[in-house]
């Protein structure tokens, strides 16, 4: 056989359209509609062809083409534009320079294992990998001194095909980095060699070149295994996104940990915070703790202390699924290197990622999110009702504290607006917003103005892109059917299905059986009479993957695909296969209504619906994520609730909620929709109409991402990298001496103990008095200024329980002997009714990240 070597063709793009590289290779092109039109213009149906790719685009299309070009003035003149406008963009200093131009040194690592930027780097696999491009996308906009690092998967998540049945088949296509919007990663002073990072595993060291792709101002690296160097098996390394079983996961993760801190050491980017994006990146602190170690001379456990203080995590499921938990046995064979080189037994290993319950420590179980809480001091849930959940979850790892005090705080998700808001809806807010939407999208002032807009102009884009998507529909339908050799007649049916003026819902999302996407069809007969309506007609498009391991989640995309084929339904429900980003702009920006079912409180958060909500679809879903809060806020003025936020744990809950779905839609969606002046079908439902202008004016600004990153950056990257600061200046003396104070509080705290309680009021007091508490409290070796005491107080529950107390800080009075003090404090009175109290000692230190840090409290 030959030596094959390797070489690739670019295409010879005239002087003249060279800064049309220079716009493709940088994905801002993805958010900035002017760019993306530059590209259609090239070759319209290339650019389809290609999936919107540029770089494939500028790869594939024919010279003539690009010749002609040069000699359209208008498109030299947007050309032109586009290009100014990228490096204004690039040189544009951003509101975190202005607003923290104490944190000039600040470099935040995002650490993610899945990104959605664009389906044209099939990186990502559902929400979380979105949520991690909207997020980017974002801090480039804001200015963030961001980076984002992730693994090049060779195969990347599955594309899904449906064979006759309906059945989901997975197939994994090899991506091609040369014709995609990335770039290699060479050695400092090199134009040719590429930067090549060590990642040492139990038995040998694997090697990972990089890759960047640029978005906007945040550069992206991922991690490549697939090199010559490395073993065949150890290039599967970056293969497959969520892949193989739980030893190759393990690998994946070092990778991704580990390999990400290698790699923006090697690059001289050493971060002062780290956002690990779920616990799949928790290994990196394993990394960073060595890194102080080995070069700062640091114990392991002051540097524990002071690496937490760098890292942010953010939890995104309470489905267990989700959730990564690997035999101990697995992580400790494949962090010994990193265990022996720390000096810390493997007992201590694995108490990092051993998870509490209620029996005790789990040290058969090694918890990825559990190592990720105990190695960062901030950590969140990604909606209010998913805090809610996410404290209750980990509540073992805090046990004496109250649920609601679990320090685990939530920024609820929002949505890159730009990415999102279609192209036509995008020129309708420039005209009558202005420009700042989409450069402010969280100015909720701003999107005040959407009620300016005149209704007609409002519906008529609307009904524009429902018509569009249900071409959108027939065309990828029709493909699916040529693909699977379908018979001419049913090619041919494919033209005829849905109708571009019916009611259109979408139903979009990952198939699982929590999300319960076909809860609608839970009655065949009241479907097929609430379809079945000529004077009235609904229409439902469905679309999502399943895991492949998921069979219970195929089943159910198998069972649509065949109630889909019924008589009365057919060609009112489809089912549209391989789900992506560009087949979910197209929902949530062609449907009416946005369907969301899941079983509360199962759902953290859920994002498709904001995206629906900011193109004017109306959401009809459970009182899940952040839905609960988008109703509890706005209610019926912005879409409807299914329920009112009752929890099912079994199919009972099923059936009712079903019943709830039909009657919402029968009695409150379908009316609204149809209700025209004078039964006039031409006439616009300006009842319709009016919510679909709250919901873009009240949602858009409250979902955005905007707000979402200036949360994380005020209330933790900001504070993490000062407080990585305070731990690491002076030879580590900050993390020493909060170590050496955690460690002397836990000596003594054993003799810590509140030894009188007294009451110096009545047992009835009138509101607006006080009720004045006195209390001993013996601190041992410990002083005042070791501790504080507080009255936890509140409305009682039935039993004297009190589920969500205040605090009152009580002050020192006396000493009354040696480590005996007496505190005092008052108890405001609000409120009529039975109330209780109780008092507690805990730990206290300005150096600590929040109060809770020490999970010490001693109650009386």
């Amino acid at each position: 056989m030959p030596t094959l070597r390797s070489y690739t063709v670019i295409p010879r793009l005239p002087p003249q359209l060279e800064r049309l590289r220079d716009i493709a290779e940088n994905l801002r092109w993805s958010w900035a509609a002017d760019a993306r039109e530059l590209f259609q213009r090239v070759d319209g149906d290339l650019w389809e062809r290609v999936r919107g790719n540029p770089i494939e685009l500028l790869a594939s299309v024919e010279q003539h083409k690009l010749d002609d070009l040069v000699k359209d003035d208008a498109f030299a003149s947007r050309l032109e534009v586009a290009y100014q406008q990228l490096q204004q963009y690039m040189k544009a200093k951003g509101w975190f320079a202005t607003t923290f131009p104490e944190c000039e040194s600040a470099r935040i690592a995002y650490f993610s294992m899945e990104y959605g930027i664009h389906e044209c780097l099939p990186i990502y696999s559902g929400g979380l990998g979105v949520l991690a491009g909207d997020h980017l996308k974002t801090a480039s906009d804001l200015g963030l001194p961001l980076v984002g690092i992730g693994l090049a998967y060779a195969e990347g998540y599955f594309r899904q095909a449906l064979n006759r049945d309906g059945l989901q088949q997975e197939k994994y296509p090899m991506n091609d980095w040369s014709r995609m919007p990335v770039s290699p990663v060479f050695q400092q002073g090199s134009t040719t060699k590429r930067l090549v990072i060590d990642v040492t595993y139990p038995d040998r060291v694997i090697k990972a070149q990089l890759w960047k792709a640029q978005v906007g101002r945040v550069p992206l690296f991922l991690l490549d295994t697939n090199i010559a160097e490395n073993r065949p098996e150890d290039r599967t390394i970056t293969g497959p996104l969520y892949g193989g079983d739980s030893e190759f996961r393990v690998r994946q993760e070092i990778m991704l940990g580990i390999g990400g801190v290698h790699a923006l050491e090697a690059m001289g980017l050493s971060p002062t915070v780290c956002h690990m994006n779920e616990g799949h990146s928790a290994f990196l602190a394993m990394e960073r703790i060595g890194r102080l170690v080995r070069d700062r001379g640091a114990t392991f456990q002051v540097a524990v202390e002071a690496c937490s203080a760098q890292n942010v995590f953010t939890t995104h499921t309470p489905v267990p699924a989700g959730l990564d938990v690997f035999s101990s046995e697995l992580v400790k064979k494949y962090l010994e290197p990193y265990r022996s080189a720390l000096g810390i037994t493997e007992e201590q290993l694995v108490a990092l990622g051993s998870p509490e319950t209620d029996k005790g420590t789990d040290k058969t179980k090694f918890s990825m999110p559990v190592l990720a809480i105990r190695t960062a001091d901030h950590y969140n849930a990604v909606s209010a009702l998913h805090g809610e959940v996410s404290r209750d979850m980990w509540s073992t790892l805090w046990p004496d504290l109250p649920v609601h005090e679990i320090p685990i705080q939530s920024i609820t998700n929002g949505i890159h607006t730009p990415s999102w808001v279609s192209d036509e809806m995008g020129a309708l807010f420039t005209r009558y917003l202005g420009p700042r939407w989409s450069e402010t999208p969280d100015d909720k002032s701003l999107w005040s103005r959407v009620h300016e807009i005149p209704d007609a102009e409002l519906w008529e884009v609307h009904e524009h892109r429902r018509h569009r998507l249900v071409q959108l529909c027939r065309r990828w339908l029709r493909t699916a059917a040529e693909r699977r050799g379908e018979s001419s007649q049913a090619i041919a049916a494919c033209e005829e299905v849905l109708d571009p003026r019916a009611l259109t819902i979408g139903f979009a999302r990952r198939f699982a059986t929590y999300k319960r996407a076909t809860l609608l069809f839970s009655d065949s007969e009241r479907v097929k009479k609430l379809l079945g309506d000529t004077k009235h007609p609904v229409q439902l498009v469905f679309a999502g993957k399943a895991h492949p391991q998921d069979k219970p989640g195929k089943e159910l995309i198998r069972s649509i695909v065949h109630l889909a084929r019924e008589a009365g339904i057919a060609g009112k429900v489809v089912f549209i296969e391989d789900y992506d980003m560009r087949i979910a702009r197209a929902l949530v920006s062609g449907v009416d209504v946005w369907l969301n079912t899941p079983r509360r409180p199962l759902e953290a958060s859920g994002t498709s619906g904001m995206k629906a909500a900011a193109n004017g679809a109306l959401n009809v879903s459970v009182l899940d994520g952040w839905w609960d809060e988008a109703y509890a806020a706005h209610g019926r003025e912005v879409g409807w609730a299914i329920g009112h936020g009752e929890q099912w744990a079994d199919e009972a809950g099923d059936k009712v909620e079903a019943e709830l779905l039909y009657d919402v839609l029968e009695r409150d969606v379908i009316p609204t929709f149809f209700a025209r002046d004078n039964d006039d079908v031409d006439a616009l439902p300006r009842r319709w109409i009016k919510k679909m202008k709250n919901a873009i004016g009240y949602l858009a600004p409250e979902f955005a991402t905007m707000r979402m990153v200036r949360e994380y950056t005020e209330r933790f990257y900001v504070p993490s990298h000062k407080l990585w600061h305070r731990m690491v200046d002076g030879d580590l003396r900050g993390a020493r001496e909060l170590w050496a104070w955690k460690e002397r509080v836990r000596k003594a705290w054993p003799a810590v103990r509140v030894a009188q309680v007294a009451q110096k009021s009545a047992d009835s007091v009138r509101v607006g008095d006080t009720v004045r508490v006195s209390t001993i409290v013996e601190l041992g070796e410990l002083s005042p200024e070791d501790v504080v005491v507080e009255l936890y107080y509140g409305p009682t529950q039935g039993d004297l329980a009190l589920d969500r107390g205040q605090v009152i800080r009580m002050k020192v009075e006396e000493q009354e002997g040696s480590g005996r003090f007496r505190y005092g404090g008052d108890i405001p009175t609000r409120e009529s009714g039975a109330h209780a109290y109780a008092v507690r000692v805990m730990p206290y230190s300005a150096a600590m990240s929040h109060p809770y840090e020490t999970s010490l409290v001693r109650w009386d």
